[in-house]
């Protein structure tokens, strides 16, 4: 009997690793949703046995589309594939229905004794069949390193969500070629009107080299030192102690995380604080006047039931672009 599959992801690359991941010799038919909508109008058109969900999508998350199948009793066997790995993450997938969790990127092995584990596949059987629509080609070096961002990102998120006992929500990395010049312009958290303090990392490592910048607004500070448990009597710049605990979380799980899948390994220099209470435009003056094109991962955080609002930049250096594409051509084989 051959299995209908549907796979739920926004990114590209995931749901062409996700069909990789499957056992070779499963009886499939492959279908794909780019998000929790589309996802949602093939359930209510045709019966699918198993259902592999991400959670952090646009349109419609993870978590609004296993809410959506319970309200409309659509019955599928429905196991999360996510990045997300936070334990309140786990929790609330589990509590609305999702029969497993399974962390991003998938280990084969695993999910293979997860379905064998569920009755859903037995080793042994015929080769699987061709799929329905196969995962879309044309991919461009972006769109592997967002997903390999968005991995990477979770890890910093579960961190940073158990040292402060805290749910992040899980924003969708940015991934764009910008002139360095322009950055300022082109960051999500640029505004004129709002203060912001700012510190910088610089990276390197197998011919892979940049720098890490955390902007961190002003409005969420007095929050942050609230929820790290600082007393701004005994600091004599606790705003300043802020932004290096944030970065040291923020800064070295993101690119131990960005560095495990590339299989390198990334060092970090020292700190700089960029200024505090100022304008982006302000705190990133040094690079309006150079010409380079970065490769700039954006990942704007937002805490929103404690107002706090920060910034992580991974800006790549023009001369990594190369050894980034040798380094993620194995996610195009």
């Amino acid at each position: 009997m051959t299995i209908q599959i549907l796979i739920c992801d926004d990114s590209a690359v995931a749901r062409k690793q996700m069909a990789r991941s499957l056992p070779e010799d499963w009886q499939v038919s492959l279908h794909f949703a780019g998000h929790g909508l589309e996802a949602l109008a093939m359930l209510r058109q045709q019966t699918f046995d198993l259902l592999f969900l991400d959670l952090n999508m646009p349109k419609l998350d993870g978590f609004g589309v296993l809410e959506a199948l319970r309200r409309e009793q659509l019955e599928v066997f429905t196991l999360v594939v996510s990045a997300d790995i936070q334990p309140r993450a786990r929790e609330r997938v589990m509590a609305l229905g999702a029969m497993a969790f399974i962390a991003k990127p998938v280990n084969n092995m695993e999910l293979s004794g997860l379905l064998h584990q569920y009755g859903l596949y037995q080793p042994g059987n015929t080769r699987f069949a061709a799929p329905a629509r196969l995962p879309e080609h044309g991919l461009q070096l972006t769109d592997y390193l967002q997903e390999v961002a968005n991995i990477a990102m979770g890890r910093a998120s579960d961190l940073l969500a158990r040292l402060l006992n805290v749910f992040v929500p899980q924003p969708i990395p940015r991934v764009a070629h910008i002139a360095r010049g322009e950055l300022s312009m082109a960051i999500s958290a640029a505004d004129e009107h709002s203060g912001f303090s700012a510190v910088c990392q610089g990276f390197v490592g197998a011919g892979i080299s940049g720098e890490a910048l955390l902007l961190f607004s002003d409005k969420g500070m007095d929050a942050m030192m609230q929820l790290l448990h600082y007393d701004a009597a005994d600091a004599i710049s606790p705003d300043v102690e802020v932004l290096m605990d944030m970065s040291s979380i923020l800064f070295g799980a993101f690119l131990k995380g960005l560095g495990d899948q590339l299989d390198v390994r990334l060092g970090l220099g020292q700190p700089t604080v960029l200024g505090r209470h100022q304008p982006i435009s302000t705190l990133l003056e040094h690079h309006r006047h150079r010409q380079e094109q970065l490769l700039c991962i954006e990942i704007p955080y937002v805490l929103e039931q404690q107002h706090i609002h920060c910034n992580l930049l991974v800006l790549l250096t023009e001369t990594s672009l190369s050894r980034l594409q040798q380094k993620l051509a194995y996610l195009t084989e």
